[in-house]
C-alpha cells in the first residue's frame, strides 16, 4: 500500500510539472503565427518584380510613349476630267466624277531631336499630304523622305527640334519568351501601350506583294489593333527593337499575334533613305527555298536547316563567287542561317559592293564562298535616285516661288531631254500642280500617277509668269 501510495503522489507531480511547463511557454514565449497565402498576396508579390514574379515595364512605357506620333495623311482618289467628247473620253480614259478626300492613320517613331520619323510604307502611300501629332498635341506637317516598299518602310521629316526620340536596341539579342512593349495609336487612340511577349523570330508571312520583297517579323503576342502599324515596339530597357506592322487576323482586329520589322534592317534603311533617297540593296543572286524534312534526307545533312539554293542567275553575284544551284546555305557573316528570313535580313543589312563570307554545304562538306553583293541592275555600284521622269528633270518648288505665285504645291521642270513632255508642248520652268487632277507637292507623286495612269494623261499647271495651262498626251 505504502508503494501504491508513493507512485501516486510521484504521477500527481510529474502531470502537475507538465501543465506548469504547458502554462510557462504559452505565458512567456511567442505564439506561433500561421499565414494563410491568398490569390491578392500573391499579386502583391508579384507586382515588386522579384524573381519569378511579373517585369515592371513602367520605365519602359514612360521613355517610349512620348516618341511615338499620331500619324494623319489626306489623298484625293477617283475622279477625272473630261474633253467635252465621249469619244475622246474614252480613249484617254478620263470620268468626270466628282472627287474624294480620303483619310489615313497610323503610327510613327521619332529616331532624332530634329525630326526624322520612320513608319510603314502603307502608312503613307499615295498620300498627299501627312500630319504628325506628338504626345503633347503638337502638330506639324511633314515630308516624306523616301519609302521603301520591299520592307514596308518609309521616312519622314517635320521642322522641330529638342525632340523626344528612341534609340536603337538589339533585336539579335532577342529571346523567346522576352517581354516587349507595342506603343502606337490604335483605332486613334492615342499613345497606347500593350505588353506581351517574344513569340518567335525570322518570320516569313507571305503578306509583302512587292517582288524584292524582304520579310523576317519578329511575332508578339502584344495587342497590336489597325493604327498601330508604324509604332515601335520596345524591349524593357525602352529601346527601338521593331516597327509593329501587320497582325495574323481573320477580322481585321488583334486575335492574338502581331508582327513587327526588326530594328536590324529599320536601322540600314533608314540610314539609306537619308543619305542616297532610297534604300542600297545589295543581291545576292539566289532563287531560294527553306530545307524540310524531304530535302534534307535527300541531300544528307545532319540537320534541318539552312537555305537551299534552286538557281544562280548567270548576272548574279554568287554566280561570279562560284555558288551553284543545289548548294544550302548555312552561314553569312560566321552568323548561322535557318531559313529564308533569317537569309534575307542579314544580306539586307549591306549594300551593293559589301563583300560576304557564306558557307555552304555541298556534297556534305562545307565551303566558303567570298561573295560581292550587286544591286538590281546586276553592278556593284550605289543607285543614284535621280528626279528625270518622261525625259524632265525636275526641282522642288521654294516657299518663296509658291506664295509669288500663289500655289501651295508643286514641282519645277528644271530641263527637259527628248520624251513625251517635251513631245507635248512643256517647257523648262514650267511648274506642274496636277496629273489627272490630283495635286502634285513631290517628283514621287507625278511618278506614281504616271505609271498608274490608264489611257490618257492629263497635266495642268502654271508658267513663272503666272500664265496657266494644260497638256494632254497619251500613257502606257
Amino acid at each position: 500500500m505504502k508503494n501504491i501510495g508513493k507512485l501516486g503522489v510521484t504521477f500527481l507531480l510529474v502531470l502537475t510539472g507538465a501543465f506548469v511547463a504547458v502554462w510557462a511557454y504559452t505565458r512567456f514565449f511567442e505564439k506561433p503565427q500561421v499565414v494563410t497565402v491568398t490569390e491578392t498576396q500573391h499579386l502583391k508579390y508579384a507586382s515588386l518584380g522579384e524573381e519569378g514574379g511579373l517585369p515592371d515595364l513602367t520605365f519602359a512605357a514612360e521613355k517610349s510613349v512620348h516618341a511615338v506620333v499620331h500619324i494623319a495623311t489626306q489623298s484625293v482618289r477617283g475622279g477625272g476630267w473630261t474633253t467635252g467628247n465621249p469619244f475622246l473620253d474614252d480613249f484617254f480614259g478620263f470620268r468626270n466624277q466628282p472627287q474624294q478626300l480620303a483619310q489615313g492613320f497610323g503610327s510613327g517613331v521619332i529616331l532624332t531631336a530634329d525630326g526624322y520619323i520612320v513608319t510603314n510604307n502603307h502608312v503613307i502611300e499615295d498620300a498627299q499630304k501627312i500630319k504628325v501629332i506628338l504626345n503633347d498635341k503638337r502638330e506639324f506637317e511633314a515630308k516624306l523622305i523616301g519609302a521603301d516598299p520591299s520592307t514596308d518602310l518609309a521616312l519622314l521629316k517635320v521642322d522641330a527640334k529638342d525632340l523626344p526620340f528612341l534609340t536603337y536596341g538589339d533585336s539579335n539579342s532577342l529571346k523567346l519568351g522576352e517581354w516587349v512593349l507595342a506603343v502606337g495609336n490604335p483605332f486613334n487612340l492615342t499613345s497606347t501601350v500593350t505588353a506581351g511577349i517574344v513569340s518567335a523570330r525570322a518570320r516569313n508571312l507571305g503578306i509583302n506583294e512587292n517582288q524584292m520583297a524582304i520579310e523576317s517579323f519578329i511575332q508578339t503576342d502584344a495587342a497590336v489593333n489597325p493604327g498601330n502599324s508604324g509604332g515601335a515596339l520596345v524591349n524593357q530597357q525602352g529601346n527601338l527593337v521593331g516597327i509593329n506592322t501587320a497582325i495574323a487576323s481573320r477580322t481585321g482586329s488583334y486575335t492574338g499575334y502581331s508582327f513587327a520589322v526588326p530594328v536590324t534592317i529599320v536601322k540600314k534603311v533608314v540610314e539609306d533613305l537619308k543619305k542616297y533617297g532610297e534604300v542600297q540593296r545589295g543581291l545576292l543572286g539566289v532563287n531560294i527555298g527553306d530545307i524540310d524534312a524531304e530535302k534534307a534526307k535527300e541531300l544528307g545533312l545532319d540537320k534541318v536547316e539552312g537555305v537551299y539554293v534552286g538557281g544562280v542567275p548567270e548576272n548574279g553575284a554568287a554566280k561570279s563567287a562560284g555558288i551553284k544551284e543545289g548548294d544550302v546555305i548555312i552561314e553569312v557573316e560566321n552568323e548561322p542561317i535557318r531559313n529564308t528570313a533569317e537569309l534575307q535580313e542579314k544580306v539586307s543589312q549591306y549594300r551593293p559592293g559589301d563583300v560576304l563570307k557564306v558557307v555552304v554545304i555541298r556534297n556534305k562538306e562545307r565551303k566558303p564562298f567570298n561573295v560581292t553583293l550587286r544591286n538590281r541592275d546586276g553592278e556593284t555600284k550605289l543607285v543614284k535616285n535621280d528626279t528625270e521622269v518622261l525625259g524632265a528633270e525636275f526641282a522642288e518648288l521654294t516657299q518663296a516661288e509658291k506664295e509669288k505665285l500663289g500655289i501651295e504645291y508643286g514641282i519645277k521642270i528644271k530641263s527637259l531631254d527628248k520624251g513625251k513632255l517635251r513631245t507635248a508642248g512643256l517647257e523648262k520652268g514650267f511648274i506642274i500642280t496636277s496629273v489627272n487632277k490630283k495635286p502634285i507637292y513631290e517628283v514621287k507623286d507625278f511618278r506614281r500617277e504616271v505609271a498608274n495612269a490608264r489611257g490618257g494623261i492629263l497635266v495642268e499647271g502654271i508658267y513663272e509668269n503666272g500664265e496657266q495651262a494644260y497638256f494632254v498626251f497619251s500613257g502606257k
